[in-house]
């Protein structure tokens, strides 16, 4: 046979069998079909990045142009591929209907299949053509048709269908996640504006916080001088202030007597020897309180019985008798505690020996469970009821430095969390009287 022989059997030209020949022109035209399908194919694909809308449509075009249908209907199973939209398109006449109370009967008895996961595609009482749509190999919708009267479907159509619904699937579940990127990106945008916003808003509300901490370090170090010059004057007005008075007094009464003819100079000159121990003690009394000032908070706290007790017997050079009396177990107090204790108690002796004529002072200490009382009683000729209202009048008014002195304990007292009571004591005159409550509360803790 001659090369011209084989050429002919091959092709089915000149082929003494018919049939080969009108193959071989159907097979050509799948053929170039296919070709065409697959060139489309790739124009409706790539347009992934015009959202999901324009993707279905361009597939739906793409595949009524392949098979010549007179109605092409493209869905997404239920459940499925949830952010695709739209869920199914019909194409029919050239429009595209997406409701389908429009579609035809037989257009939407394959919706419903095509809606059901999973179908079966071979169903022969359907009319038309339909291929499934399959993402990772599960199917997700599908695409259905009903060619033109007259047009052959092969199983070549049915491939490119199938090729097209698979890559629609992926190109739809490609273009949610660009524009689901695109969104995040956008959000994310704005929350970095949000957040150099609250950077821009905390850096100035850190700067109006700095100058408010400024101008408070500012109060509060006018008020600490405030406080340390009112207990300097505190100070200074419950020992100096004492021995000076009483100095004072006593050059008084020997200036009154030099008047008087016949005075006992001797009796004078001791007077005015008393009142120069009195402003020779005032000067110790003065160092005293300067150094406590200094090193108030560096000293070790003493004994509070013992302190009294030196209180009593120190205190001033009169003949005023003084006992102290402890009761109780004695409980650890802080230097400050001690010291404010020490000088109510000064105070009240002192008041005692310049306002009264008591000849006897009791002072009384008692440690209980849940407080501590301190008493100073004496037999004098003082008034409590006038002493309350002097207390009383010093806390309404400033009285240039008058009643000072109950003012301060009061004061002194409420620092630890106390009170002061003045009553009228069992040996005849003024008792003050202090509760403190344990655990001792004071301003520095």
């Amino acid at each position: 046979m001659t090369t011209e022989n084989y050429l002919g059997a091959l092709t089915g030209v000149r082929s003494g069998k018919r049939s080969f020949y009108p193959e071989y022109v159907r097979t050509a035209e799948r053929l170039e079909r296919a070709v065409g399908a697959l060139d489309r194919i790739s124009r409706a694909l790539v347009r992934t990045g015009e959202g999901p809308r324009a993707l279905v449509e361009a597939v739906v075009r793409a595949a009524a142009e392949h098979v010549q249908a007179d109605w092409l209907l493209f869905a997404v199973a239920d459940g499925a591929l949830r952010a695709a939209r739209p869920r199914f398109l019909l194409l029919t006449g050239g429009t595209l209907v997406e409701d389908e109370r429009l579609f035809p009967p037989d257009a939407l008895a394959h919706l419903r299949i095509l809606r059901t996961r999973p179908w079966e595609a071979g169903d022969p009482a359907d009319t038309g053509v339909r291929v499934p749509m399959t993402l990772d190999c599960e199917p997700v919708g599908g695409i259905a048709a009903r060619p033109a009267p007259g047009m052959d479907i092969a199983d070549t159509d049915l491939a490119v269908l199938r090729v097209l619904a698979n890559q629609a699937a992926v190109a739809l579940h490609n273009s949610y996640l660009v524009h689901a990127t695109m969104q995040l990106r956008g959000r994310t945008e704005a929350l970095s504006e949000a957040a150099e916003q609250q950077a821009r808003d905390l850096a100035a509300r850190n700067a109006e916080l700095q100058q408010t901490q400024r101008r408070l370090i500012e109060v509060m170090q006018r008020q600490a001088l405030d406080d340390e010059r009112h207990r300097i004057a505190r100070e200074l007005h419950d020992s100096v202030t004492q021995d000076v008075l009483s100095a004072g007094m006593m050059i008084e009464i020997c200036r009154a007597e030099l008047t008087e003819p016949g005075t006992d100079l001797g009796a004078l000159r001791d007077k005015l020897t008393g009142a120069k121990d009195l402003t020779r003690h005032a000067v110790e009394r003065l160092r005293a309180a300067i150094y406590a000032l200094h090193h108030s908070e560096s000293e070790p706290s003493g004994s509070l019985p013992v302190l009294l007790e030196r209180l009593s017997t120190v205190h001033l050079p009169t003949d005023l008798t003084v006992s102290v009396s402890v009761h109780g177990e004695p409980v650890p107090l802080p230097g400050e505690a001690e010291h404010s204790l020490l000088r109510i108690t000064g105070e009240a002796l002192f008041n005692t020996v310049m306002h009264t004529n008591a000849a006897r002072a009791r002072i009384r200490l008692d440690y209980r469970a849940d407080r501590i009382r301190l008493s100073i009683s004496d037999d004098g000729d003082g008034d409590p009821a006038q002493l309350r209202r002097m207390l009383r009048l010093s806390s309404a008014t400033d009285l240039a430095g008058a009643h000072r002195g109950l003012a301060n304990m009061r004061a002194r007292t409420e620092e630890l969390g106390g009170t002061l009571s003045i009553r009228r004591s069992r040996i005849g005159g003024i008792l003050l009287l202090l509760e403190i409550p344990l655990p001792l509360v004071t301003e520095a803790a």
